[in-house]
C-alpha cells in the first residue's frame, strides 16, 4: 500500500515512476483489515505517533475520493465509527484506562454502558460490559484500495516490473538506480525504499539509514454473512479476557476478523490454533457469527520498528528516500506518507530540511537515522518529542 500510494502520487506530480514488485499490494496490505483507527490505536508513550495518526485519518476522505475518481472504482471508505467493547470486568477496567488516556489527549471518545453499546450495535452479546464509542475511527476496504491504486497507477503511466530489488545502486554520492534479482539494472534520479519488512535486507543502503524493521506476523479471517442473517453496522474492537479482537464489516456482506500479533520471523503459515482463538473471541463478541461461512484466511508480515513507529525520510545517501516501518498503521498512514515522500522527491531526495511543504511532511520525529542517534536512556533522541494533537 505504501509503495503503490507513493507511485500514484509521484506520477500525479509528473515524475516518471517504476514499481518493482512481483506481487504489488499482496503482502501485509492484502492481509490487513483496513481500519483507520487513530483513537483505537492510541497507546501510552506514543504521543508523536498518535499525532501523526490523527493527521492521517483526516487525509483519508480526500485521498479516497481522488482515488475513486482516478480509477473508476470504489474503495469502501466508511465513516460509521467504531465501538470498543469489554467482555468482563477486568477488560472494562482496561478500556476505561484507555479512555482516560484518549480523553487526556483531546481525542474523540466517550464511555458507553452495556445497554448503550447494544443500542449502537444490536448484534453484540448480551453479556458485554460496555466500553467506548470511537466516532473518529473509520474504515476502508484495503483490497479495493490496492485494486484501485493498480488501475490509477497504470492510467498515469507507471511502469511495473515483476522482480525484486537486491541492491540500491549509487555513484558514491547519490543513488543512481537499482539492481534486480534477475541482474537487470534500472536507473533513476531517486529511489524510494518501500519494501515493507524486507526493507532492511536490501544492499546499498547506508548503515546509518538502514531501517531496523522486522516481520510481525498477523492473521486475519474473512467471514461471509448468510443472506438471512443481520449485518454488523460498524467496526467492533473487543477486549476479550485481555486479548484484542476486531470485527470489520464490509459492504459486500463479509466481516474481517483479526488480528494476531506474532514474532515468528518470515513464517506465513496459517495455524489452526490462531484461527480457533480468533473465532472464539469473535463469537463471544457477536454470537451470530456462528452462522457465517469461513471464506478466507490470510497471513501477512507487518514491518515492525523498534519504537512501533514509521521510518520515513531521506537517507544519508542523496536521492534515496525510506518509507517503511508502518507496523499496524500502514493503511491509515499511506496517503500522508505518499504526500511526504513525493515532496522529498521533488526536492531531490536530500537530507536538507525545508518548510516548502510543511503540511505534507509531518514525519520529523520519524526520520531513518533516529535509531543510530540514541540518548543515554537507549531511546531514539528524536522519537518522543512532545506533540500538539489535532482536536
Amino acid at each position: 500500500m505504501i509503495g503503490l500510494s507513493v507511485a500514484w502520487e509521484a506520477s500525479r506530480a509528473g515524475l516518471a515512476t517504476t514499481v518493482v514488485d512481483p506481487l504489488p499490494g499482496r503482502g501485509a496490505s492484502w492481509a490487513a483489515a483496513g481500519m483507520l483507527g487513530p483513537v483505537g490505536e492510541a497507546h501510552f508513550g506514543e504521543e508523536a505517533l498518535i499525532n501523526l495518526n490523527v493527521i492521517a485519518a483526516k487525509a483519508w476522505p480526500e485521498f479516497a475520493a481522488a482515488l475513486e475518481e482516478a480509477s473508476g472504482q470504489a474503495v469502501g471508505y466508511l465513516d460509521s465509527g467504531t465501538l470498543m467493547v469489554a467482555v468482563d470486568a477486568s477488560d472494562r477496567l482496561a478500556t476505561d484506562d484507555a479512555l482516560a488516556f484518549q480523553l487526556s489527549l483531546g481525542l474523540a471518545a466517550r464511555r458507553v454502558s452495556a445497554r448503550q453499546a447494544r443500542e449502537l450495535e444490536p448484534l453484540l452479546a448480551p453479556g458485554i460490559r460496555g466500553g467506548t464509542e470511537l466516532a473518529d475511527d473509520h474504515q476502508v476496504d484495503n483490497r479495493l484500495v490496492v485494486s484501485a491504486l493498480l488501475v490509477a497507477c497504470a492510467r498515469m503511466g507507471v511502469t511495473f516490473v515483476d522482480d525484486e530489488v537486491t541492491t540500491i545502486d549509487s555513484d558514491g554520492a547519490r543513488a543512481t538506480g537499482v539492481t534486480l534479482r534477475s541482474g537487470q539494472q534500472l536507473s533513476g534520479r531517486s529511489v524510494v525504499l518501500a519494501a515493507g519488512c524486507r526493507s532492511g535486507q536490501i544492499d546499498g543502503v547506508p548503515e546509518s539509514s538502514r531501517p531496523p524493521v522486522r516481520p510481525v506476523k498477523g492473521l486475519t479471517l474473512r467471514l461471509r454473512r448468510p443472506a438471512s442473517s443481520p449485518a454488523l453496522g460498524r467496526t467492533v474492537r473487543g477486549l476479550v479476557r485481555g486479548r484484542t479482537c476486531y470485527l470489520v464489516p464490509r459492504q459486500d456482506g463479509t466481516v474481517v476478523v483479526g488480528a494476531t500479533v506474532e514474532e515468528k520471523g518470515f513464517d506465513l503459515t496459517v495455524q489452526a490454533g490462531s484461527v480457533g482463538d480468533l473465532l472464539d473471541d469473535a463469537r463471544l463478541l457477536v454470537p451470530t457469527l456462528e452462522e457465517y461461512e469461513l471464506a478466507d484466511t490470510t497471513t501477512g508480515l507487518r514491518p515492525g520498528s523498534p519504537d512501533n513507529s514509521p521510518i520515513v525520510g531521506p537517507s544519508d545517501l542523496c536521492g534515496l528516500v525510506v518509507a517503511t516501518g508502518h507496523y499496524r498503521n500502514g493503511i491509515l498512514l499511506a496517503p500522508i506518507t505518499a504526500k511526504a515522500v513525493v515532496s522529498m522527491l521533488e526536492r531531490g531526495g536530500t537530507t536538507e530540511e525545508t518548510t516548502e511543504y510543511p503540511s505534507y511532511d509531518p514525519f520529523g520525529p520519524f526520520r531513518p537515522g533516529r535509531f543510530s542517534r540514541r540518548d543515554d536512556t537507549g531511546h531514539p533522541d528524536d522519537a518522543g518529542h512532545p506533540a500538539t494533537l489535532g482536536r
